[in-house]
């Protein structure tokens, strides 16, 4: 739709232009965070305060607004294969910063339509469609995308090392937020971010970034276009109807779901999880350290590693890192809990990011990229829809969050028993031509 020799050629950089698409990949994951829900998680007491909203009822209006947002998700793949990532990632920014800064005035609209709970639960709800639908889902999505199109022999390590940044990104967000909140207060924090990710990333994504190589006239991996050296062929692409009939798109996209609902569920809940057992505030987000540290080392471990192996072994192990982190949770009481839980979820859930990345291309080829993993993510999407408000209920009935992290574990240890006894065969052959 844009010529890609505006407003420059991408021929003319010194250097790959895959690389300038790395970064902007990484910028656009990282300004979803408005949109995910570490990001959310932190105005999560404001808005209780300001709405007067019971913390059920806005889990609820979280999980209703999520699983909306999931259900459009597979749509907007198709939008990233029609118009690519340029478009899409652009778009997708400003009307993400658009729904933030809506958010930032839910308070003022609940009061002028009347400040119901009713009124302030479908205002908060739209808001929180909104900036799933555009940020964890659109956003990510298309920024995931946009990269695995430039590198194809080192794909498992360029997006490992995307992932680093992305891994830090995401664990400090919530210290970072928290900082800004007590200097700026919620609502000037949400102005600030909604005009650093609506002018400033959306601009830049419109001026640099590129669909795909071959419209540029270059080879994947940096290849001279000059050179006989051949880009590496990718498997066979198949269409999303194919996909729903394997079973290792959903053993997969369960498992990846799978973190979404525990970890969603943790993150919302973070401060009264560790209230819960007699944990400080700042004991809850002194979490995000050690986790971000093991996610960081573990990512780019297995990233290196999905180059040259199959990717069942690092699903395998990011399931028991899970469950291990599962244990942590239910005995957090104690000292050791707190580090088992963030060494468990902290390995998992940097080994969930090179699945989240290389799956579906790995599988199923680069034509249908877009809708397929866009449908993956609306499961994923609607698991972390369940998460938080599955959690407040369990501690609602049962006075503790433990008895819903037990029920996690069990679908964890499922997963792990099917995942185990996956035929590898098709999966074996698919990854390595596709490596």
């Amino acid at each position: 739709m844009i010529s890609v020799n505006w407003p420059f050629s991408p021929r003319k950089f010194p250097f790959f232009y895959g690389w300038v698409i790395w970064g902007l990949s990484t910028l656009g994951i990282l300004f979803s965070i408005p949109g995910q829900t570490m990001g959310l998680a932190v105005f999560t007491n404001s808005f209780i305060e300001v709405l007067g909203l019971s913390r059920t009822e806005l889990s609820l209006a979280y999980l209703v607004g999520t699983i909306g947002s999931s259900l459009f998700l597979a749509r907007a793949g198709r939008w990233y294969d029609l118009f690519g990532g340029r478009v899409m990632i652009t778009l997708s920014s400003i009307v993400l910063s658009l729904m933030i800064l809506y958010i930032s005035f839910v308070d003022i609209l609940s009061i002028y339509l009347g400040g119901s709970v009713f009124v302030s639960f479908f205002l908060i709800m739209i808001g929180y469609f909104g900036v799933r639908f555009f940020g964890q889902g659109v956003l990510t999505s298309c920024s995931r995308n946009v990269l695995l199109l430039w590198f194809v022999k080192k794909r498992g390590l360029v997006g490992g090392i995307r992932n680093v940044f992305v891994s830090l990104g995401f664990s400090l967000a919530p210290l970072f937020l928290a900082g800004l909140i007590s200097i700026y207060d919620w609502r000037e924090s949400l102005w600030i971010l909604a005009a650093i990710g609506g002018i400033g990333f959306s601009l830049m994504a419109f001026i640099f970034i590129r669909d795909n190589p071959e419209s540029c006239d270059l080879k994947a991996d940096g290849i001279s276009s000059e050179s006989i050296e051949e880009v590496p062929e990718e498997v066979k692409s198949i269409s999303l109807r194919e996909v729903k009939r394997n079973p290792v798109f959903w053993i997969y996209s369960l498992s990846l779901s799978m973190h979404a609902l525990f970890g969603t569920a943790l993150v919302f809940h973070i401060i009264s999880i560790f209230d819960e057992v007699g944990k400080s505030q700042a004991e809850a987000f002194s979490y995000f350290i050690p986790a971000a540290i093991f996610s960081t080392l573990s990512n780019l471990l297995a990233s290196w590693a999905a180059d040259k192996i199959t990717l069942k072994p690092i699903l395998i192990l990011m399931l028991l890192s899970f469950c291990l982190g599962s244990f942590g949770f239910i005995n957090l009481e104690k000292d050791w809990g707190f580090w088992i839980l963030a060494f468990g979820f902290g390995v998992g859930g940097g080994l969930w990011g090179v699945l989240s990345n290389l799956t579906f291309i790995r599988f199923f080829g680069p034509k249908h990229l877009g809708e397929i993993s866009g449908f993956s993510s609306s499961l994923t999407v609607f698991a972390s829809a369940i998460g938080p408000a599955a959690f407040s209920v369990g501690f609602d009935l049962f006075g503790n969050y433990a008895f819903p992290a037990q029920i996690c574990l069990v679908f964890l240890v499922i997963l792990l028993f099917f995942s185990i006894f996956l035929d590898d065969k098709e999966i074996k052959r698919r990854s390595l031509r596709g490596a």
